[in-house]
């Protein structure tokens, strides 16, 4: 009986030995190295090797799925994006939620990836909430790319970005404080609290703001008008009202800028307070030509549409996965390099003003 358990024993220990040999190897019932890459970041296809001749597929199967299915800037950018689509022989829709919450979008991913779209678009309301479904249609083979608003980096391959996200943060600093001669309290209206490009954005405008130069100029408030119209009209309105000696307001969304535009219009403050941020010409035009707003800047939609469907394309047909470095042609908008963390950027934004504005449709 002693001498079977001690066998049992010494049995015992050598398994126990040989399984922590095999775990360093391949695993015994723990974590192998593959386990750990699959759990620790999205399967994004960087495994995949990259052909850069390779033609693009026919009959690619494109979703755009923007903050808001109801939002002016990003239908111009869907609509030139499901164009670029026929261009290459594919096919493209755009669908999404008529609000922009932080988990809006979340249905649509799943129902697209029951679809098997080729490619799925997205300009994230959240860089967050959207990861977990994205990472199952990466799983699929279903290409991500982020377009306009980030997600975080393990959610998709790619990110459409407008411009460098700090020259656009600072830039909007710079612009206003040169009409307010540097002085003054300011204040910012943005989309929604979890949007990844207002709050880069914003980010960089704090920086910018910490400057020796903007010593005379103060950030007394940030509100969110959710890139609705009435409410962002309805902040622009508090803000007033609550900071009587506010001289500039700088809004970084086309709604936002636009409902705030509207309400200066209107009221006592025209001609006193500043507005600068980023908005269409056809929206902006009438405020620009009856001197609510002297200047605001935006690039073109269409051309970041267009990108983001050639972009989408290259990925779903192999000629790149999204690692920095590599190449790929977009059209009529030419060659384009993925930079680092797969971000893709469009070319620096257009400021319009009365001498220029009428150049502009979009």
């Amino acid at each position: 009986m002693i001498q079977r358990s001690s066998a049992r024993r010494r049995a015992a220990a050598t398994a126990a030995a040989v399984c922590a040999l095999a775990v360093t190897l391949a695993g015994c019932g723990g974590t192998t190295k593959k386990d750990t890459d699959n759990s620790g970041k999205a399967d994004s296809g960087s495994q995949a090797k990259a052909n850069p001749d390779a033609p693009l597929k026919k009959g690619l199967k494109l979703a755009f799925l923007p903050k808001q299915i109801n939002n002016p800037y990003l239908k111009i950018l869907d609509t030139s994006g499901i164009g670029a689509a026929r261009e290459f022989g594919g096919k493209g829709k755009e669908v999404g939620p008529s609000d922009a919450s932080a988990s809006s979008q979340v249905s649509y991913i799943n129902t697209l990836v029951q679809q098997r779209q080729d490619a799925i678009l997205i300009a994230a309301n959240d860089p967050n909430a959207v990861c977990g479904p994205l990472k199952q249609a990466m799983k699929k083979n279903i290409k991500v790319v982020a377009y306009d608003s980030d997600t975080a980096p393990a959610c998709r391959q790619l990110f459409i970005n407008q411009a460098g996200s700090e020259e656009i943060g600072r830039s909007q600093v710079q612009h206003l404080a040169k009409q307010l001669d540097y002085k003054g309290e300011i204040a910012i209206l943005s989309a929604t609290q979890n949007a990844t490009n207002q709050n880069t954005w914003i980010g960089f405008m704090k920086d910018e703001l910490k400057k020796p130069a903007y010593k005379n100029m103060k950030l007394v408030k940030t509100v969110y008008g959710d890139d609705d119209d009435q409410k962002s009209f309805q902040e622009t309105q508090g803000l007033l009202k609550a900071y009587p000696k506010l001289k500039g307001i700088i809004s970084p969304t086309t709604v936002g800028i636009a409902a705030a535009a509207r309400y200066i219009s209107d009221s006592s403050y025209k001609g006193k307070v500043v507005l600068n941020g980023l908005g269409t010409p056809n929206q902006m035009r009438k405020y620009v030509k009856d001197g609510t707003v002297e200047q605001f800047a935006l690039w073109d939609p269409k051309k970041l549409g267009y990108l983001g469907s050639y972009a989408a394309a290259a990925l779903a047909s192999g000629q790149i996965t999204g690692a920095e470095g590599e190449k790929f042609k977009a059209g009529k908008l030419g060659e384009y390099t993925v930079g680092k963390k797969g971000e893709v950027i469009l070319g620096p934004p257009t400021v319009f003003d009365k001498s220029n504005i009428d150049k502009f449709h979009f």
